[in-house]
């Protein structure tokens, strides 16, 4: 989308901004893709699924930016070979049709996109089709309403379909759309949250995934009562969401599918096109645009101006075994609010910041407490540590880190012997002596209230970890309760920057690098650990593609019970952080307090 330099010239300040956008991407693909097929090349890497799907889903995932232009009233000289390739696709007699589905396929996944076209559109798309190709079309993407499928946001694939199918006055099982919605709503939290899934995590999914579909559903299916009860769990949502986002645009990565980029807000575009009464549409717009300006300025499309796999740069090593050269188009899915008119209030709105928010957002149901900087210039996330069940790559540094940052993010593990590989930022790491290091991963017990996430997870059988982490101000604090029946070696990192030359003391390290400071201090009441730091090799930050430099604490513990706690602060810019906090532990009861000022926070360990 921002491939070509003149792209960045690009102001994304109006919907015509972005349709230009769109167009300049979609003229990107059009080069790929060849007159009369079904399907394009974007690449040569794989997922774990065959590559005819893999070109089919590339081409699918456009449609998200497609069809809510078309819906919008614009005309875009690429939109006929896309219509084609519908025809084309769901034609079983033509040798590029895109083929019978098999449970858990990952063409289910892509019909919900043929399903918003239809529920856009409606007779706009199926007058573009002759009677027989209409009833292919219907016949071929029918085939996901008794499809079976993970039990997690992909029923929503289902009712997208069912939708759409209503809609364009196609046959529909509102049954089939009454199933899916009892399974997820098995899995409905409170307060708005989700798991994606019984005991999954709670994560972007939540957003782009059940949030965005519901807002979608509730706007246009005419199912009033089903509608209050979505939009109202979105009104829930969005007064936490909000704070994932950060004053200068960019979101916390966090979790998985991060490749899909600007998705990270398609909910507020689905706020904007549902009209939902949360935030003025000033606000909404100004989270969306800084968001895409944010993006904007990454190098993340190659030199054709193909999206790439990664996150803020090219970066294979961090994908999912599900991500494809096509995937990353999901980020089209932001641009449903092109589907609203220029006329539409939320287009004439003047753009606003984010509105005031609090230091702390406490989210008891999603395990996390966001620490905002102020203004918002740095955005912090604390979490409990998730377990992702199917263990995809890089789970635990994507899940189970103490803390993730919306300037900073995390880096991923490059291998398994050594510090240098083992992505020690925001992670307590222990070693039996070899130099494999393990950290948290899943959590046997975990406690959230208004000032501490308490965690116990246990790296090994025979040793046992009980964590807090606090929230004070721009630092946080991470106390370690180790119960261990081994002599083992210790590392805690705080976030990682750019490489830079570290600058210890005997409490701690910072680096100031040209991207930011990062400091952690040893807070520990017996133990004294070493304040170093460490470089990790290149590509291992998702944020950066140089060499990562950790402040980092070392040292030893003996069997039995000890204690090992710290500050860590970090900032965009080498501001004056002063004296870190101070910790006291006395008879199971911590007191955390401020040189200097009053602050002061006790609480029971």
């Amino acid at each position: 989308m921002w491939a070509v330099e003149q792209e960045k010239s690009n102001p994304l300040s109006s919907r015509q901004d972005l349709v230009t956008a769109l167009n300049g991407m979609l003229s990107a693909l059009d080069k790929q893709f060849p007159a009369g097929r079904s399907r394009f090349s974007l690449g040569k890497t794989s997922a774990h699924y065959a590559t005819d799907i893999a070109e089919m889903e590339g081409l699918s995932r456009v449609l998200w930016g497609l069809f809510p232009l078309m819906a919008g009233g614009d005309t875009t000289p690429f939109s006929d070979k896309y219509i084609n390739a519908m025809r084309i696709g769901t034609d079983p007699t033509h040798p590029d049709y895109w083929g019978e589905t098999a449970p858990y396929d990952q063409r289910l996944v892509e019909m919900a996109a043929y399903g918003l076209g239809l529920t856009l559109l409606q007779e706009k798309l199926t007058d573009l089709f002759s009677e027989r190709e209409v009833m292919n079309l219907h016949a071929w993407l029918n085939q996901i309403t008794d499809a079976e499928m993970p039990d997690s946001n992909w029923n929503y694939f289902a009712i997208m379909v069912q939708l759409g199918f209503k809609r364009a006055g196609l046959p529909y099982d509102q049954s089939a759309i009454d199933r899916r919605f009892a399974m997820m709503d098995a899995y409905y939290l409170g307060d708005g949250w989700y798991s994606d899934g019984a005991g999954r995590p709670k994560d972007y999914y939540i957003s782009m995934a059940f949030h965005f579909y519901g807002l979608i559903y509730a706007t246009l299916s005419g199912d009033d009562e089903r509608a209050a009860v979505l939009r109202e769990r979105s009104r829930l949502f969005a007064d936490d969401f909000i704070f994932m986002s950060a004053a200068d645009g960019a979101s916390i990565p966090f979790g998985r599918s991060l490749t899909y980029r600007f998705a990270m807000v398609a909910f507020w575009s689905a706020v904007a096109f549902s009209g939902l009464e949360v935030f003025t549409p000033g606000i909404v717009k100004g989270i969306i645009l800084r968001h895409l300006r944010w993006w904007q300025q990454q190098p993340i499309t190659d030199r054709d101006g193909i999206l790439t796999l990664g996150f803020a740069y090219p970066n294979l090593a961090m994908c999912e075994d599900y991500n494809s050269p096509g995937s990353p188009y999901w980020a089209l899915k932001t641009m449903l609010i092109l589907a609203l008119p220029e006329a539409h209030p939320f287009w004439q709105a003047e753009e606003q910041p984010l509105p005031p928010l609090a230091e702390k957002r406490v989210l008891p149901k999603a395990q996390q407490i966001l620490i905002h900087a102020p203004q918002s210039q740095h955005v912090t996330l604390l979490t409990a540590g998730q377990l992702e069940l199917n263990n995809y790559v890089n789970t635990e540094a994507k899940y189970t880190k103490f803390a993730y940052s919306s300037r900073f993010g995390f880096t991923i593990e490059r291998g398994r012997y050594g510090l240098k590989h083992a992505a020690s930022d925001s992670m307590l790491l222990l070693a039996d002596g070899d130099n494999y290091y393990r950290g948290r991963r899943d959590c046997e017990e975990v406690r959230v209230d208004e000032n501490v996430i308490f965690s116990r997870w246990s790296p090994w059988h025979d040793v046992h970890v009980d964590t807090w982490l606090i929230p004070f101000g721009e630092w946080h604090l991470r106390l370690h309760r180790i119960n261990s029946a081994r002599t083992l070696q210790t590392a805690e990192g705080g976030f990682a920057v750019r490489k830079t030359e570290p600058q210890a003391d005997e409490r701690g390290v910072s680096l100031v690098a040209d991207n930011g400071m990062s400091r952690i201090v040893d807070l520990s009441p017996v133990i004294h650990r070493r304040a170093e730091s460490i470089v990790t090799p290149p590509n291992s930050s998702v944020m950066f593609p140089e060499c990562a430099a950790i402040p980092l604490l070392t040292g030893e513990i003996a069997h039995g019970e000890s204690w090992l706690c710290c500050a860590v602060f970090a900032s965009g810019a080498p501001v004056n952080h002063g004296e870190p906090p101070r910790l006291e532990i006395n008879n199971r009861q911590a007191v955390i307090s401020q040189p200097g000022s009053e602050r002061q926070l006790s609480f029971i360990l």
